[in-house]
């Protein structure tokens, strides 16, 4: 990244731009792993990992929680009387935190970059105006829009969901906004057009038809796909899962889930997923679990990289630390052949007791950190180590003779039960799961 953005004030005055300076440095503001021009295999690391930066959390969450208000006063706050004045002060700051991080892409929810407005008419300007001015700092610091979306579950309205939602007046409400966030994504650039689903499921099973929600979701979507179409948006769609939080349950339950509903909708060619780390803990699974899943299907789109606390059952969206998760979601995205034009995406915020502005930054870059070890580690377990001969080797006896025979579906019932009885009682063939555990750490710790 070039020369930071600054507006007509500096809202992070006394912090530039990061720098790389390597795991000798105790600087909080410098990366320690994270060296975006290094060749890792044969793409850089800011090709590996195309980190993006999130609007919501970072420039319009004061750090208020279920029992109490903000803690944050931010100074994109302070100085405009109006709505607008405040969004075209924000967007400053954000270009120029961005600038300053140094990462390449960033994303946003219509509301949060553009004032909202129960009037359509008057959002619709509203919306335009922003996109204006984020398309002109695009273009002055050479920042990209990873994707766009449409916030559908803030405000009242949406209650009982946006797509899913009984009264067709709202359907209809929902989509006016879809449209609009997806004329914005295409006139910025954006590689992608997400669909959190917020508020799409049920609190009761009493007053709720799923099957007739579900079928309008379909066709929601479909409409959605098709106007993004004939306006030149030629990305992916991108569905992220959550099991339950804001409602009960929530239609998009986890990876499996959401393949099996775009595959039976004749979705599944336009839409890809993506993964956020702590909505996959929610459901039950490892984040590296639905990366996994989504990946056998072709369907890995993108990441929310962030992290849940264990001890918390609910969406603490907190930056991500944890090696062996970087490590396991490195693993699956490099044997993809990687994200693009998806890509790690921080939809994490700084925790409502961290109140100061460099606060912000230190969080990124530990999680841009992270990220940047889980790919080297992962990387040299993929291409240097024992690690996939050895996985390979536990599934050696489908690569040959009768057990290839199966895999290529040329063995009925009989025949495996023939073969059963000649072969007498299976050798016992330990997993080794220690072994592997071990050799991570054996890699993590060079």
């Amino acid at each position: 990244m070039s020369t930071p953005f600054i507006g007509k004030r500096e809202y992070f005055p006394g912090i530039g731009a990061i720098p790389y300076e390597g795991i000798g440095s105790d600087n909080p503001l410098a990366f320690k792993h994270y060296d975006a021009n290094k060749k890792v295999g044969d793409k850089t690391m800011a090709e590996h990992l195309r980190f993006a930066a999130c609007y919501w959390h970072s420039f319009c969450n004061a750090g208020h929680d279920p029992f109490g208000p903000g803690t944050r006063v931010y100074p994109w706050d302070k100085h405009a009387s109006t709505a607008l004045g405040r969004a075209e002060d924000k967007i400053d700051a954000a270009f120029e935190f961005f600038t300053k991080l140094g990462v390449p892409y960033y994303c946003f929810h219509d509301i949060d970059m553009s004032p909202d407005a129960d009037d359509i008419g008057e959002y619709e300007k509203n919306l335009k105006h922003m996109v204006a001015l984020a398309k002109e700092r695009q273009q002055s610091t050479g920042m990209k829009l990873l994707w766009g979306t449409a916030n559908l579950f803030s405000h009242p309205r949406y209650m009982n969901g946006a797509g899913t939602n009984p009264d067709f007046a709202v359907v209809a409400r929902a989509a006016a906004q879809i449209k609009a966030a997806l004329e914005a994504t295409v006139e910025l650039g954006g590689e992608n057009y997400v669909f959190w689903g917020g508020r799409e499921g049920y609190a009761s099973l009493h007053n709720t038809d799923t099957k007739r929600e579900l079928n309008n979701f379909a066709k929601f979507l479909t409409a959605a796909r098709d106007y993004g179409r004939s306006i030149g948006f030629q990305g992916k769609y991108l569905i992220e899962p959550k099991p339950m939080e804001p409602m009960n349950h929530q239609y998009d339950f986890d990876s499996s889930t959401v393949v099996g509903f775009l595959k039976q909708n004749g979705l599944d060619k336009d839409f890809s997923l993506n993964i956020e780390a702590n909505h996959a803990t929610l459901s039950g699974h490892t984040f590296e679990h639905d990366l996994q899943i989504a990946s056998n299907h072709g369907m890995l789109g993108s990441i929310d990289a962030n992290r849940g606390n264990a001890q918390n059952g609910w969406d603490t969206d907190q930056f991500p630390s944890d090696l062996y998760d970087t490590v396991g979601a490195m693993m699956v995205v490099l044997r993809q052949g990687g994200l693009a034009p998806g890509g790690l995406n921080f939809d994490a915020k700084v925790r409502r007791e961290s109140t100061d502005a460099d606060d912000l930054f230190i969080a990124h870059v530990g999680g841009m950190d992270s990220f940047a070890r889980g790919l080297e580690v992962a990387h040299s377990l993929l291409n240097v180590s024992p690690w996939e001969k050895w996985r390979a080797e536990r599934y050696a006896s489908f690569d040959a003779g009768k057990g290839k025979d199966f895999a290529e579906g040329k063995l009925d019932l009989a025949s495996l039960r023939d073969l059963a009885v000649a072969q007498g009682e299976p050798t016992q063939r330990s997993g080794k799961q220690e072994r592997y555990e071990n050799l991570i750490n054996q890699y993590l710790m060079r």
